[in-house]
């Protein structure tokens, strides 16, 4: 398994204990695979980190990376938004970030990360 990104509707259907998400979390787990949490998507889902445990949890694992969104994929992100002619600068840096570490994207919102790149790899909740 190469791993996965998560995009703010997948952290979020983490913290609301969706069995798929934590399956599929656990699956990575066991098998050391990247979780990419694009800084952008977690700003959209943490409210209360104090008691969003299932969240907290996970982007302190030693297998999670947190990106933060730097000046190269800012200048990436902002590109994409212009070639899509959409305008969340979260979900383009989800596409970036995922394209990076060659991860499919799980997602509750396909539709919008569609716009940005067709051929990206969805795993839809």
């Amino acid at each position: 398994m190469p791993g996965v990104t998560l995009d703010a509707g997948g952290l979020i259907a983490l913290d609301r204990d969706d069995r798929r998400v934590v399956v599929l979390l656990a699956r990575a787990r066991e098998t050391g695979a990247r979780v990419t949490v694009p800084a952008s998507a977690l700003a959209q889902a943490i409210r209360r980190p104090d008691r969003q445990v299932r969240l907290s949890r996970l982007i302190r694992q030693p297998t999670t990376d947190v990106i933060s969104l730097d000046r190269v994929d800012a200048t990436n992100v902002g590109r994409l938004l212009a070639a899509s002619g959409t305008t969340d600068i979260a979900d383009a840096h989800v596409v970036v970030c995922a394209h990076r570490a060659n991860q499919p994207v799980v997602t509750s919102d396909p539709g919008d990360l569609r716009q940005l790149d067709n051929a990206l790899r969805l795993i839809t909740l």
